[in-house]
Formats: structure tokens, C-alpha cells, sequence
């Protein structure tokens, strides 16, 4: 099949899961054999030369970047108006086009061009349908205009979890245009771990246990009841570092000023994103992993910990918990006190942790293999591309 990807965001972006998952699945599409081309912006994209004439090969994925013309570099709506004329000249190209996000300036060209052309289009919402955190009366606005028919229109909707299936069908979608497929990462690429005490030597932590987040720096992230729990271990006599590690989505300054506030400032780092094999140290040195969530759809950081054997916690708003529990780590409702006593409990059992390590270790390859995601989604295309 001839495919076209489209996504606000593609790697080496420093933007976050949406950019990550496309990739994935794009270069196992072409590993089993099919033409593959992504449509995004370069929109947090440094090492992106659009001087350089021509698409971009990446692992045998054509990828296409347009000029990002939004300033604010935190909204997903980025403003790319050359994909208009490459989709107005290629679209009906294509056998399939999968759009990645809804509430984006490519969903909108795409949802218009695939309508007017007839092209059937498979649509992964990735977590943004539900009208809540910032801007949420702009969603709503958004949504009624457009957002709806983009919906409405799409040959097949893929949700990552339960819950994101069950958001559709309350939105009005028929049961027969959902499928429920996973997010995944690539197993072989923690197949060969670093060695434990590289990220500690590199970042001169000496504490006896760490502490990591590891994702966007963002309000919705939880972090300021990660900080209080934390802080209350410190009082413990707990001796241990909190490290966050991700992009600043507009709230790194808010919560420096709370770890200022709580008098645990020289207790924390700040590394900024992390990336390929730095990242992979993070993982392997931190002792458990936390994701505070106030909401969270799918994360790859869970999994990506679990595969470097890693223990989490996560709060009960992530829907991922329900593999989670008692299997790879622990769940906890979104309060202070629970977080905290989970994270005692994590730092203070060596089995415990070592166990959840190696389950989630396997749960991750057993589950979350892009190669078997990959399988499924080719299906859903093969039954669009037919009707």
C-alpha cells in the first residue's frame, strides 16, 4: 500500500508521544513493505534544514516537514500552509491517509482534501479528545465547527485504551468504526541497556535512591503533588533525589517556585529533554519512575521505564494503570499522601522492585511490540482501503 502519515509532529521533534508513536509505526510499515509518507511540521525541530530540497529519508519513511509559521511553541496547532498544496497535489496518490491528532492545522487540510477527493482516512485521536485542561472553552468551540465532522468522517478510529474507546462512543460513534490497538515502542532498541551509574556520575547524584519523571513539563503532569510527596520523604530522613527530566511546556518556572517554597530546590534536578541513549541511563539509574498524572491517555515513558526494568507508579487518571497494578508497579489515586506512602513503600522493598522490574520488563515485550501493533493497524487499513 501507498500511505500517508500525517502528524503535527515527527522525530527528532522535541515534542512528545504523538511524534514518537507515528515514527514507530511508520518504519515498521515500510519494514513490511509498504510506501510510506509523513506530512508534519518542523515545528520544535532543530536538526531540520528546509533549505535542503527534497523529503527527508528516515529509516526508509519519506518524510516531508513544512515550515511552522505559529509562534507559540506549546499549542499543537501549528501553522503549516504548505501542506495544502502537496496535499491539493498528491492526496488521491494515496491508497490510505492516517491522521494522528484532531484538534491540528493538518487534521483540518486533510479532513477537507480527503473529503473532497474521497480518500478514506483512518483517524488516532492520541488522548485529545476530551475538552479538559488549558483552553478548554477554544476545544469546545473548535470541536462544534469542526472537530465533530472530522470525526464523523474518519473510515475507522484507533483507540489506544478502553477509556478512549468509551469517550467515542459517548461523542457518537459507531461501534463498527472503532479499534482498540495499544501504543508500543521498539523492544530491540533496550535490548543492550547502559551500564547502572552513568547518568548518576554525569549528574553528581549521590543520594541512595532516585526519583524520575521523565516527560513534558506541563501542569496536567502532576508534578506539584510529586513535589509535596517528595518533600515529605526528605522529612522522613529518606535519602534520596527527585529528577525531572523533559521539554518545559510553560510550567517549569511555576513549579521551581513550589520546589522553592517546599526548601528542596538542592534536592532536585532539572535535566531538560532527554534523548537516545542519555535517556536510557535515566531510566536504568532511577530506582522507581512516577507519573503523577491529572489525566493521561497512553504513555510511552511508562513503558519505555518497564523495558529498562524500572518500577512506576502512576495515579489512577493514567489509563494505562489497569496493566499496570500489582503487576509492573503501583496505582494510586491522584492524592499527596497515597503518592508519598506509595513511594516509601516502592523505595524501602529491594524485592518488591525487583520483581515489578522483571514483569514489566516482559509485559512490555509481550504486549506493547510495535511489530505486532503494526500487524493489526495494516489490517484496519487493508479493510478501509477495500470499501
Amino acid at each position: 500500500m501507498k500511505i500517508l502519515q500525517i502528524t503535527p509532529a515527527f522525530v527528532p521533534s522535541e515534542f512528545g508521544g504523538i511524534k514518537i508513536q507515528s515514527y514507530y509505526l511508520s518504519r515498521e510499515l515500510v519494514r513490511r513493505g509498504h510506501e510510506v509518507t509523513v506530512f508534519t511540521s518542523n515545528a520544535r525541530n532543530s536538526r531540520v534544514n528546509l533549505d535542503r530540497k527534497g523529503p527527508y529519508d528516515i529509516d526508509g519513511v519519506k518524510v516531508v516537514y513544512f515550515n511552522n509559521y505559529l509562534s507559540n511553541p506549546w499549542l499543537l496547532l501549528f501553522f503549516t500552509p504548505g501542506i495544502v498544496k502537496s496535499l491539493r497535489d498528491e492526496l488521491k496518490e494515496y491508497d490510505i491517509v492516517h491522521q494522528h491528532g484532531i484538534r491540528t492545522f493538518q487534521s483540518i487540510a486533510a479532513y477537507y482534501y480527503c473529503s473532497k477527493y474521497e480518500v478514506s482516512y483512518i483517524l488516532s485521536p492520541h488522548g485529545s479528545l476530551p475538552q479538559i485542561n488549558n483552553w478548554i472553552f477554544l476545544k469546545k468551540m473548535y470541536d462544534y465547527v469542526l472537530g465533530n465532522k472530522i470525526l464523523a468522517k474518519a473510515s475507522k478510529i484507533i483507540a489506544t485504551t478502553p477509556a478512549e474507546a468509551d469517550q467515542c462512543r459517548k461523542l457518537g460513534i459507531k461501534e463498527n468504526k472503532i479499534v482498540q490497538s495499544t501504543n508500543g515502542i521498539d523492544i530491540d532498541e533496550y535490548k543492550q541497556l547502559p551500564e547502572r551509574g552513568a547518568f548518576r556520575k554525569n549528574y553528581h547524584i549521590r543520594e541512595r535512591r532516585i526519583v524520575l519523571f521523565l516527560g513534558r513539563i506541563h501542569k496536567i503532569k502532576g508534578l506539584d503533588i510529586l513535589a509535596t510527596a517528595f518533600t515529605e520523604l526528605l522529612r522522613g530522613g529518606e535519602d534520596v533525589r527527585l529528577v525531572i527530566a523533559g521539554q518545559d511546556y510553560g510550567y517549569s518556572a511555576e513549579l521551581k517556585k513550589i520546589l522553592r517554597m517546599l526548601n528542596v530546590g538542592n534536592k532536585v534536578t532539572f535535566t531538560g529533554f532527554l534523548s537516545g541513549r542519555e535517556k536510557l541511563q535515566a531510566y536504568v539509574d532511577a530506582d522507581v519512575y512516577v507519573l503523577p498524572s491529572i489525566y493521561e491517555s497512553f504513555s510511552t515513558t511508562v513503558l519505555e521505564a518497564l523495558a529498562c526494568d524500572t518500577p512506576v507508579i502512576v495515579t489512577d487518571r493514567c489509563y494505562i494503570a489497569d496493566v499496570i497494578d500489582g503487576q509492573a508497579g503501583l496505582v494510586v489515586p491522584y492524592d499527596k499522601n497515597q503518592l508519598r506512602d506509595a513511594l516509601l513503600h516502592m523505595l524501602s522493598d529491594d524485592k518488591m522492585r525487583l520483581q515489578f522490574g522483571e514483569k514489566g520488563r516482559l509485559l512490555v515485550r509481550d504486549k506493547f511490540n510495535w511489530k505486532k501493533i503494526a500487524e493489526q493497524i495494516e489490517n484496519v487499513y487493508e479493510s478501509c482501503r477495500s470499501n
